[in-house]
């Protein structure tokens, strides 16, 4: 595996924050070396600069989404800290018929969060209205989220009445994982967005989950992101962030409703 310069590794950590936003600690340039090596043996070059230079180059932009996805960490679950599911079943229960209940996860990684609100709003809401949206910066996941193809570990926090009625069990070839079912796939659409730039007119949203995603931001790009992200939240709206992360500092557009619970005025 080629060793990577501190000099080189100065070069990504400038890469990755100006293509999304994230501040990468020295801790990692392990990781960064283990995870581009594979980059360099593909493209048969002999040095991360070699790479760097490649990316710069402007004639290489399929490269240039390769090592953002690289770069990036997606570290998720299904129903990860469930009070906010919690707090999700409630307002959609309190939802008045007519307009659909919206519902983001901006930060959706492989999708679990995605498909876990699905689960709540199919359970609570049923025929009535609803849709949900996930978004990444990462192609990569956003592929396996659209799959909802699982291994079965994963599954371990969604209770066993979703898991019934909306997972299916893999059998044989497909021993050990699991599929979220059809009906609910087709409720949540997946699309590449960077929360570090502008975004596409969404519309507004009742419920925003941006969780654990902060906390690879420096303070004036939370500032931003947070911004840009709660201009889609309707007035009255919720915003849930992760448990160690807070707005204190960030924003006071959102009155505080718990940790990690927001509404907008």
């Amino acid at each position: 595996m080629n060793t990577i310069t501190d000099q080189e590794f100065n070069r990504f950590q400038r890469f990755i924050y100006d293509a999304a936003g994230i501040t990468m600690a020295s801790s990692k340039k392990a990781l960064v070396s283990g995870r581009l090596s594979k980059r360099l043996q593909a493209r048969q070059l002999k040095s991360f600069t070699e790479y760097f230079n490649l990316l710069s180059s402007g004639q290489a932009k399929d490269e240039v989404q390769t090592a953002i996805d690289l770069l990036t960490t997606n570290e998720t679950y299904f129903f990860r800290e469930p009070k906010h599911f919690e707090l999700l079943k409630s307002l959609a229960q309190a939802h008045k018929p007519g307009q659909p209940f919206r519902v983001w996860s901006a930060a959706s990684s492989t999708g679990e969060e995605a498909y876990s609100m699905a689960m709540v709003l199919a359970d609570t809401l049923g025929n009535s209205p609803w849709e949900i949206l996930g978004s990444d910066i990462s192609t990569r996941v956003l592929q396996r989220a659209r799959a909802g193809h699982f291994p079965m570990e994963r599954a371990r926090n969604i209770p066993q009445p979703y898991l019934k009625r909306y997972c299916l069990k893999g059998f044989d070839e497909q021993e050990g994982t699991m599929l979220v079912e059809k009906s609910l796939r087709q409720r949540v659409r997946f699309f590449q967005a960077n929360l570090n730039e502008p975004l596409p007119q969404l519309g507004q949203f009742d419920v925003i989950f941006l969780r654990n995603v902060m906390i690879y931001f420096n303070g004036d790009t939370k500032r931003q992101v947070v911004a840009r992200v709660i201009s889609m939240l309707k007035p009255g709206g919720y915003f849930c962030i992760g448990h160690s992360e807070s707005l204190n500092d960030i924003s006071d557009a959102l009155l505080t409703v718990a940790p990690s619970i927001y509404r907008k005025p």
